[in-house]
């Protein structure tokens, strides 16, 4: 069987892309789970600025208050859809609420997570469960649903085919957390890094992309709270990266619309670590 040696790149493209271009969205349609707060909430102001839209889905009756901020200050289309990640018949019926009101799908952000705090040893497993339900089975249907539609539709002119799928892993899937037991979390976490590197490759031939994300520790309404009740938690997160801070939702902004848009065509499989450098050790 005859192979193609030459490279079927055009070697001039980078003179006609700009990293403008290549960073854009719009016209595409992200649906983004467990944003109605937190990290995914940044992630659709994210993906919003550079000219997507939103389909935000989570299992809370209302999103944060910042989503009015969301669906007033950009040209965009954003939708709030209540839907459970852990039921497969729920979830379906919100993907196809999704499509019907959008069109299309060109990307997923997998954000939908909890993090029980446990010692090991007095872990319930119906606690367990839930834990393995929302973090990985979750991830892994949404994922299901959404690469079914990218490969299905229509190609247009800012997507000709496929899409981009970008989990939310953790620090968590390499070292253990300082100061708690998350034992089931470290597991789930560990799953959907796994996860993504598999499906990078099994789904490279349909144009959809994916990837990972790991952040470390990260500012958010919960993790403050965490720590105003915390405060030896709190110092811990602070102080023990390499950077002495804690990560902010905007250090994961932009590589989140990387890992979604065109500047990223040549990426996947793969997990960004973004921890402030504690993945590769703690200051003393």
């Amino acid at each position: 069987m005859a192979t193609d040696t030459k490279p079927r790149a055009d070697v001039n493209r980078y003179l006609k892309n700009t990293v403008h271009d290549l960073l854009s969205l719009k016209g595409r349609t992200i649906v983004i789970t467990g944003a109605a707060r937190g990290l995914g909430l940044a992630f659709a102001f994210a993906i919003a600025e550079v000219g997507g839209n939103v389909a935000i889905l989570d299992a809370a009756d209302k999103p944060h208050e910042h989503f009015e901020k969301l669906q007033k200050d950009f040209d965009v289309k954003v939708n709030y859809y209540k839907s459970d990640v852990t039921n497969y018949e729920v979830l379906k019926a919100t993907f196809d609420e999704i499509v019907k009101d959008f069109g299309r799908i060109d990307g997923l952000v997998t954000a939908a997570g909890i993090c029980p705090d446990q010692p090991f040893l007095e872990r319930a497993p119906d606690s367990v469960a839930r834990c393995m339900n929302i973090n990985v089975l979750g991830t892994y249907y949404a994922a299901q649903l959404a690469a079914a539609q990218m490969d299905k539709q229509e190609p247009t002119e800012f997507n000709p085919r496929g899409g981009s799928i970008v989990m939310i892993g953790s620090i968590a899937a390499y070292v253990a957390s300082k100061g708690q037991a998350t034992s089931d979390y470290c597991a789930s976490k560990g799953a959907v890094v796994a996860l993504a590197k598999a499906l990078g490759v099994e789904l490279a031939a349909k144009k959809i992309r994916v990837n990972s994300i790991s952040p470390g520790y990260m500012a958010t309404d919960m993790t403050l709270d965490l720590c105003d009740r915390m405060p030896w938690l709190g110092d811990i997160m602070q102080n023990e990266p390499p950077m002495r801070r804690m990560g902010d939702r905007t250090d994961l902004k932009v590589p989140v619309v990387y890992l979604l848009s065109d500047a990223a065509a040549y990426h996947t499989s793969d997990d960004i670590l973004i921890t402030g450098g504690i993945h590769a050790g703690r200051l003393m």
